[in-house]
């Protein structure tokens, strides 16, 4: 079997990332084990899982001796401001495109990136793909002014970003064989879908160790696995790693009343999670995820589940802060 690829990057990631025995939750929960991938703590500020996927992005951009970063979201993304602070880092510059008007209350991501140097645009469409069309359109202005910019999609789900999460799943296999644990599934958050498609890639290279489980909060159900089987598909190529197939992309409906909306049954994850292991979650993206792995012990898992922490920790603290039932806006 192919192992990992040695594909050029930009050191970002305090990796290995820990894995931790959540013991006191996974009674809570009656499950026969719980541990947590903590990628929240990559280490590149609060950029939590979007550091992986940057230091392959950014090392890219290098390499074609791009001078900015572009690309966008909504106002509190995660994926925005980690790239401002990677692009920093990296001595590039950084344009982001948020979707909408400038917000009265601004999220602390926008500021965050802000701070970092990023010059900050809108589109002034409410619509999250009114970005999508807006970034050519910078990117252009750029280049008709001189610059080199790199265009980076939404939420950095790029087969090369993607790719980044496959070298993580074989990070796990090793971590989880030194622990002597087995685990049956891996559960993670999936909104733009490169985290689960490069974890499904890495998984399906590495012999399916284990299944992995999306919980999308961002699109339906099918759209969602579309996207992750592409990408998927996309990584193996890249990596020259056997292809993933339909039945490896397993992602369920976990949107609640709405994109960017909380979820009771994801309020209630989040403050076990906080209130057992002193976890942060935020209420939009991993406290839905969590919601799933909850919902799967109560349907009595039939072993191990690894919940990876993805992060999105500045809208963890500011949903606890300003009151749970904020509307966080978050979009990776």
């Amino acid at each position: 079997m192919t192992g990992p690829p040695n594909l050029p990057r930009f050191p970002l990631v305090a990796a290995p990332t820990p894995v931790q025995r959540a013991a006191r939750l996974e009674r809570a929960l009656g499950m026969p084990g719980l541990y947590v991938k903590r990628d929240d703590l990559t280490g590149l500020a609060v950029a939590g899982n979007k550091a992986r996927k940057l230091e392959f992005i950014v090392a890219d951009a290098m390499n074609r001796g791009a001078d900015a970063l572009v690309t966008g979201g909504g106002p509190a993304s995660n994926h925005c401001h980690a790239t401002a602070v990677a692009a920093r880092v990296a001595g590039l510059g950084c344009v982001l495109l948020y979707y909408g008007h400038p917000p009265s209350d601004e999220p602390l991501g926008l500021g965050l990136a802000r701070s970092f140097g990023a010059e900050v645009r809108f589109t002034g469409d409410p619509r999250r793909d009114s970005v999508d069309g807006g970034l050519a359109a910078v990117a252009k202005e750029l280049r008709d002014a001189g610059r080199r910019p790199y265009l980076v999609p939404r939420g950095g789900a790029t087969p090369l970003g993607a790719a980044a999460y496959g070298l993580a799943a074989w990070e796990l296999a090793r971590q989880l064989e030194d622990l002597g644990v087995r685990p049956a599934t891996v559960v993670v958050a999936a909104g733009s879908g490169g985290t689960q498609a490069g974890l499904v890639a890495g998984t399906v290279s590495a012999g399916r160790p284990w299944h992995v489980v999306g919980a999308s909060v961002s699109r339906p159900v099918d759209e969602c696995r579309a996207r992750v089987l592409r990408l998927a598909q996309d990584v193996a190529e890249l990596c020259e790693w056997p292809t993933a197939g339909p039945a490896d992309v397993d992602v369920r409906d976990a949107i609640g009343p709405g994109y960017g909306e909380p979820s009771t049954a994801g309020e209630k994850a989040a403050r076990l999670a906080a209130d057992h292991e002193g976890l942060l979650l935020d209420p939009v993206f991993t406290a839905k995820a969590m919601a799933q792995v909850s919902e799967m012990a109560s349907a009595g898992a039939a072993g191990p589940i690894v919940f990876w922490h993805t992060g999105g920790l500045l809208a963890a603290i500011s949903a606890a802060t300003q009151g749970s039932h904020a509307r966080q806006h978050v979009q990776v």
